[in-house]
């Protein structure tokens, strides 16, 4: 078992990022979004080879290893109707980055779909097919994530895009079902059930974020709360994760200061991002020492 955060959910910087893993005493991290003295924010396979380098430089000297790559490939804020080639030149970017570093997992996503779509195009599984062999070839695990994208719609969805993209491993986020809409049933929509989720893809998930959240029906939008205190049901799903054997990656990501998809939310300065960081993975802590006690 290996305890991680997303890295811009602790700090812009690559400074404020070690220095967050090195408060909580973890040696991996997974890294997404990341600012380099002198250089633009930007997410780790798109940051320039200089940027690049003093990153690993810095992370290397600190002791901490990459364990997972937060791509940003055929995620919610990309088509499928877009052109496949600016997917695929994303993935030429990660693969000699990541073999240099070793690192064993990216999460991946499978494109936004339209706002009344129940069903996943024929060409979201071609394209996700293409990106998860790329990946096993160059042998690096693709995992994807339950999110605001169609493999994300319900879990029959999620079923289906495994089935049909042999090789791909899921990524499970406790909190994204609180507010996405079940879309295996009938209209209106109701909300996905994440315990109902969970069941039926653990067989496949080789990596859990760390998240939890409360529907607001005023704001039609999630409150992100601490880890076991609102709708996602992770403690049942931590508890069930160790019973059945689960020793892979935990990741946080509180979203608790700054909402990483919300193009409205205004990043947390790096100390409060910090912070709250730290104090969620010192909950998370807490709750791994809870749910693995004997009853």
């Amino acid at each position: 078992m290996k305890l991680m955060g997303i890295s811009d959910e602790a700090s812009n910087t690559i400074d404020g990022q070690i220095q967050a893993m090195r408060e909580l005493g973890w040696n991996s991290i997974e890294m997404r979004g990341v600012e380099v003295p002198g250089f633009p924010k930007g997410n780790f396979h798109d940051i320039p080879d200089a940027a690049f380098d003093i990153a690993i430089e810095k992370l290397q000297a600190s002791g901490i290893q990459i364990y997972c790559f937060g791509s940003s490939v055929m995620n919610w804020s990309k088509k499928v109707t877009n052109p496949f080639e600016n997917t695929l030149a994303e993935v030429g970017r990660i693969i000699p980055r990541m073999q240099r570093l070793g690192t064993p997992f990216v999460r991946i996503m499978s494109y936004k779909p339209d706002d009344g779509a129940d069903r996943i195009p024929a060409e979201v599984f071609r394209r996700v097919s293409v990106v998860t062999k790329m990946f096993l070839d160059a042998g690096i695990q693709p995992l994807h994530e339950n999110c605001m994208n169609h493999g994300g719609m319900s879990w029959r969805h999620a079923v289906e895009l495994l089935e049909k993209c042999p090789g791909l491993k899921w990524l499970f986020d406790p909190a994204n079902p609180v507010f996405n809409a079940d879309r295996s049933k009938p209209t209106p929509w109701l909300k996905q059930d994440p315990w109902e989720f969970w069941t039926q893809v653990r067989d496949q998930v080789a990596h859990i974020h760390i998240k939890d959240a409360i529907w607001n029906p005023a704001r039609q939008n999630a409150d992100y709360t601490w880890p076991g205190e609102g709708d996602g049901r992770l403690m049942d799903i931590l508890k069930d994760a160790f019973a059945r054997g689960y020793d892979a990656g935990f990741s946080i990501e509180p979203h608790m200061i700054a909402v990483f998809h919300d193009v409205s939310d205004k990043a947390g300065n790096d100390d409060s991002l910090r912070a709250n960081f730290v104090e969620y993975g010192r909950r998370l802590q807490k709750l791994v020492v809870h749910s693995t006690a004997s009853p």
